[in-house]
């Protein structure tokens, strides 16, 4: 009887953390695993290669040509969001300000970083201060390195945000680039894990943009912008 009871309890606990974690792992504008890294990406280099080390000798050089001020501004950027953006924007893009559009902008992320991790955990390539200790500084990761999250993620919030200021799209793309490349001047990424996670973000925008949920979110945020831009003439533009 204390078998059995056990055994029951044991599947009924079993069923409730599985019902409890669900909603962390539903995605809004992407089915789970798409876009596929496996299908859509070269592999990384090969350890021990001479491509590898290539890899690496960019890195060694990003981080001994990093400035005091440089390195501060990456460890600064180790959680980023749409107000990244805002000095390519213009002041207007503050918390609070586009309630909708930063509610679609944090949803878009959300999906872009489980996706990045789906494709981080199936290459496995460790970061260069794993392979080289002499670059570790500050709190390292723990998770593996190709392709970048802020590579990717830093990417899809530009390309969207771009379409939504396309008169900004030019600096808007810099910042969205920037925030990967920061990343291998503080030996968290190689070059080719950036180059890995732009391609990756197209793809994750892609997918996204198929999504109907995706398109009305967009357009409320569209539309959100455009009364702001109505009601404070040249805000956004300056």
């Amino acid at each position: 009887m204390s078998r059995r009871l056990n055994s029951s309890l044991c599947v009924f606990l079993l069923s409730a953390a599985v019902a409890f974690a669900a909603p962390e792992a539903q995605l809004h504008y992407m089915a789970a695993g798409q876009p596929d890294s496996a299908v859509l990406l070269a592999p990384p280099p090969l350890p021990h290669s001479a491509e590898e080390a290539a890899d690496m000798a960019v890195v060694v050089a990003a981080c001994h040509a990093c400035s005091t001020n440089d390195a501060a501004l990456a460890f600064g950027e180790k959680k980023f969001s749409i107000f990244t953006f805002t000095p390519a924007i213009g002041q207007f893009l503050q918390p609070g300000k586009l309630p909708q559009t930063e509610a679609f902008f944090k949803r878009l992320q959300k999906d872009a970083a489980a996706a990045t991790d789906t494709a981080k955990d199936y290459w496995r390539r460790p970061r260069p201060f794993t392979l080289d200790p002499s670059l570790a500084s500050g709190k390292l990761e723990k998770s593996f390195g190709y392709p970048s999250g802020h590579g990717t993620e830093g990417l899809v919030l530009a390309l969207v945000l771009a379409e939504l200021f396309p008169e900004r799209c030019e600096a808007i793309l810099a910042v969205g680039r920037n925030l990967g490349w920061h990343r291998v001047m503080i030996a968290r990424h190689y070059p080719t894990d950036i180059y890995a996670g732009r391609v990756f973000a197209q793809a994750i925008v892609r997918e996204m943009k198929s999504n109907p949920e995706f398109q009305r979110d967009f357009a409320a945020a569209k539309s959100e912008i455009a009364g702001a831009q109505q009601s404070y003439p040249g805000a956004i533009q300056e």
